[in-house]
């Protein structure tokens, strides 16, 4: 036996996703109502990774989101602004130049989205990326090697980038989507924050399936059991798909739920997204509202 399967064996991994359904079911049927608020709209938007990840990005476009970002207190004096920025490697040095608000500047890296690249870029990508003045950093795990069980493999790139990365936190994403059952995405939440991820992140927007309902239970009850376990709190961060005020609030109260109160807040509890904002915005202001 693996020091991973052991490892596994401590987490309850072996899980039925119908079950799974069946649960979160009960508790969006129980709790969401009470959730779906104006304040839960403004403190989700204060937990938004405002997320640009297009090829077609441009120093301008990324210059104007930035612009955007910088005014939003001036255009909205009530609300709170968004927790980061998300951009590529080659765009980090240009929120950096712009950016006035005390707000986290995070880089996709270590061969976004694919992860199918040689450590040693992985390394050095994620190292540059945190001297270019970037202080979270996303990552995607290799899923291929994850999928073929090879658990020291992705343990290894993984505690390797961690070193990389400094002072700026980790955030590994599981892409649950591919890993398509509860199980693998339980033992990859496990892997993930064994390696000393500072958060675990669902998705990279960059497949079909993203961030699902199961995917944030499964996470959340993976971190749960880890911070009764070791006493560390890993962070959580749902990407991909997340659109509407209704998305939100729905992946908002698994969050309360499970890991209650102390996660919701920005420090521990992200969303990945574009499109989100204005839509929260829109909720909170009871009217259309296309600012970002």
């Amino acid at each position: 036996m693996s020091k991973f399967d052991d490892l596994f064996k401590q987490y309850d991994c072996l899980l039925n996703d119908e079950i799974v359904k069946q649960e979160i079911d009960e508790i969006l049927t129980a709790h969401f109502a009470e959730n779906d608020n104006v304040d839960v709209y403004k403190q989700c938007l204060s937990q938004i990774d405002l997320t640009s990840l297009n090829g077609t990005d441009t120093e301008s476009e990324i210059i104007s989101m930035v612009e955007k970002v910088n005014g939003f207190q001036t255009a909205f004096p009530h609300l709170p602004n968004v927790g980061a920025i998300c951009v590529y490697p080659a765009m980090v040095p240009i929120v950096k130049e712009h950016l006035i608000p005390e707000i986290g500047i995070a880089a996709v890296s270590a061969g976004f989205p694919a992860s199918q690249t040689f450590i040693e870029i992985k390394v050095a990508e994620t190292a540059m990326c945190v001297m270019e003045g970037a202080t979270e950093i996303d990552v995607v795990i290799s899923i291929g090697k994850f999928l073929e069980e090879k658990y020291e493999e992705v343990y290894e790139e993984l505690s390797e980038i961690k070193a990389a990365c400094r002072e700026a936190h980790l955030k590994v994403i599981l892409e649950t989507g591919a890993l398509q059952t509860a199980s693998k995405i339980k033992k990859a939440s496990v892997l993930a924050m064994a390696s000393g991820a500072d958060f675990i992140k669902t998705s990279t927007g960059k497949i079909p399936v993203a961030a699902t309902l199961e995917a944030t239970y499964v996470m959340c009850y993976a971190i749960k059991e880890w911070a009764e376990k070791t006493g560390v709190k890993v962070c959580y961060k749902p990407a991909g798909g997340i659109v509407t005020t209704e998305d939100a609030v729905k992946h908002y109260t698994l969050v309360k739920e499970i890991l209650g109160d102390e996660w919701l807040n920005n420090s521990k509890f992200r969303f990945g997204a574009s499109r989100l904002a204005n839509n929260l915005l829109t909720s909170i202001e009871g009217k259309e509202v296309k600012y970002f």
